[in-house]
């Protein structure tokens, strides 16, 4: 490495600092303190190291990590889109692809390729490790969202078939942990928390 390449990677690092700033719509287990990104990166992080022997399948552990922690650094330019948002969709858009390009772009060009190359893996969900980090995801504010008596749910009036149909996606990384997700989305219903 290069003194050139060091001052690049410190200021991908003071920028990525940003993501600290981003709110998501849920808030943090038990409180009503809406979380930031940097917080669900490294939630969802611990969550994976933790969980990995739950994966359908063998997994590049630190791979997954890597994706869990750069997987949200595109809304420091395009924001937070809310999975349950009805006027954008919450899927890879041009926005953060130019977010990806310029954030990922501020390192080393090797460094800047690789991370572009596992945040697109993560966002096309197609391996094993992007099925178990998607699963990751879909999991938090599940339960984010049970310990707050329907948190988002509520504020946003979001019912059942919604939820069902979103947290899915943690089957195709985790059966034993879909079973647990799916039963905590029926007890909610039964608790009220989540209208039918």
């Amino acid at each position: 490495m290069q003194p050139a390449d060091l001052l690049k990677q410190i200021e991908f690092i003071k920028e990525v600092d940003k993501l600290k700033y981003i709110l998501r719509k849920t808030k943090l287990i038990n409180s009503d303190r809406n979380e930031n990104d940097a917080e669900h990166s490294w939630h969802l992080s611990l969550m994976a190291i933790v969980l990995a022997g739950h994966a359908n399948f063998p997994i590049d552990l630190l791979r997954v990590i890597k994706m869990l922690l750069i997987h949200d650094i595109v809304e420091i330019d395009a924001g937070d889109t809310f999975i349950y948002d009805t006027q954008k969709d919450h899927s890879n858009t041009e926005e953060e692809r130019k977010a990806a390009n310029r954030i990922f772009g501020l390192l080393p060009d090797e460094q800047a390729g690789e991370l572009i190359a596992i945040w697109e893996e993560f966002e096309l969900g197609q391996t094993n490790e992007a099925k178990f980090a998607r699963a990751m995801d879909r999991l938090e504010p599940l339960l984010q969202n049970t310990s707050n008596n329907g948190g988002t749910w509520n504020e946003f009036g979001i019912n059942y078939e919604k939820v069902y149909n979103k947290k899915q996606i943690i089957q195709q990384g985790s059966d034993s942990i879909w079973q647990y997700a799916e039963q905590l989305i029926n007890e909610s219903v039964e608790k009220g928390i989540l209208r039918k």
